[in-house]
């Protein structure tokens, strides 16, 4: 699979993923309505039009990069191309914009034979913010059922069913959801010392993150990794953002919450081993490596 299609490659999260599969010598096309940094070539595509999003698919664009590789065909697919939180337009917009683009883009890779489907889920559908529900346990896994608590992230959980079910209608079709904790680039990690003085800022998602760059190696890997079916696997940073160790965090914010034994002061509680197993996935970048967050430390 050396042609790949990024959908939604001008955002924060697609910009890194594509430098990260140019970087290992896929050829690779952006659909997008939002112009990027030129990397690679540029079709501007409504993924809610579902003809657009067969034409990205099928594109045989040229020259795409600046190594002058051509792009002949979509072979596998990463989707990308979602509004990418909530509370950015009104719920329902976001409920209806991320599902029909998704169930869109999908369709049209299934329709013009595309095996590998990598695709952004939610760290969300964990039941995030954890204002309502608290966890069964923590590190959380992917094991426990969805809970989406927006509009946002129920159009994630009814991504993850629509990827199953179309697994099954095409078994030769390989779906991996990311579930990808808040994403940070290292502008971000300027508001570190302030969340260190008021930890309940981050209670929401159990103190976690994940660096952008991390985030295209996921993606990367998603491609890569020998795995088959539709599954979807966290994709966090190894630590959590916090000074404050994990057993002080959680007996003072979600007391009565078992944490798994053997996890460490600063491990991250959105738990990455299943990533890390069957995807190859390891994060390279903290919080505590930045200049920036220097302060905090």
């Amino acid at each position: 699979m050396k042609n790949i299609l990024v959908t939604g490659g001008s955002g924060k999260v697609g910009r890194c993923a594509i430098r990260e599969l140019l970087d290992h010598g896929y050829a690779v096309l952006n659909a997008d309505l939002v112009p990027s940094d030129g990397a690679c070539h540029l079709l501007k595509t409504d993924l809610t039009d579902m003809g657009q999003a067969i034409d990205a698919v099928s594109m045989a664009a040229g020259i795409v990069d600046r190594k002058r590789r051509p792009f002949h065909r979509a072979e596998a697919l990463v989707h990308l191309g979602n509004i990418p939180a909530p509370g950015l337009a009104p719920d329902a917009t976001t409920f209806r914009n991320n599902l029909m683009s998704t169930y869109n883009i999908f369709s049209a890779a299934l329709l013009l034979g595309v095996k590998r489907i990598v695709w952004a889920s939610s760290e969300t559908v964990l039941g995030l913010p954890l204002t309502r529900t608290p966890p069964q346990f923590a590190p959380i896994t992917e094991e426990p059922p969805p809970i989406p608590e927006n509009g946002y992230a129920l159009a994630k959980v009814l991504s993850e069913e629509m990827a199953r079910q179309m697994q099954r209608w095409n078994p030769d079709t390989t779906f991996v959801g990311l579930r990808i904790s808040n994403v940070l680039t290292q502008a971000d990690y300027a508001q570190v010392p302030a969340w260190q003085a008021d930890p309940e800022i981050r209670m929401w998602n159990l103190w976690s993150y994940v660096d952008y760059r991390d985030v295209g190696q996921a993606c990367r890997r998603a491609l890569e990794a020998p795995v088959t079916g539709a599954s979807e696997y966290i994709i966090a940073a190894g630590d959590t953002l916090m000074t404050q160790t994990n057993s002080e965090l959680m007996a003072k914010y979600y007391p009565g919450v078992p944490v798994t034994k053997g996890t460490t002061d600063h491990e991250t509680l959105l738990s990455i081993a299943s990533a890390r197993k069957m995807l190859g996935y390891e994060p390279k970048y903290s919080w505590r490596d930045v200049p920036e967050a220097k302060a905090a430390r």
